[in-house]
C-alpha cells in the first residue's frame, strides 16, 4: 500500500512527508543510508522516496517513524498541516 499521488494534493502530502522524514534525519544527523537499512531497503530505493520521486508505502512509513523515534500520527500531522501560505488570513 503506498501513498498514491492520484491528486495534486495526494502527490503534495507524499513530498511534505518525505519533506519531514528528511528534516528529522537532518535534525537527528542521521543517514539514509541507515534509515535504508533499518527499513530493509536498498540506498537507491529510500533516495528515491526521500527525493518524492516514489512516495512511502504504509510499511515504511511505520518503520521509518519507528526508526526516528518518533510516532507516525506525528510525523503525519507534520506532513498535513497547513503551511504558513496556506492559512487564511
Amino acid at each position: 500500500m503506498e501513498l498514491h499521488a492520484s491528486t495534486p494534493e495526494d502527490a503534495n502530502t507524499a513530498r511534505r512527508f518525505a519533506d519531514e522524514v528528511r528534516g528529522e534525519l537532518a535534525r537527528q544527523r542521521r543517514t539514509a543510508a541507515e534509515l535504508a537499512l533499518a527499513i530493509g531497503t536498498s540506498q537507491h530505493t529510500i533516495g528515491r522516496r526521500l527525493s518524492g520521486a516514489k512516495p512511502f508505502n504504509a510499511v515504511e512509513m511505520v518503520l521509518a517513524a519507528r526508526f526516528l523515534g518518533i510516532g507516525l500520527p506525528v510525523l503525519w500531522e507534520r506532513a498535513t498541516a497547513p503551511q504558513p501560505a496556506e492559512v487564511a488570513s
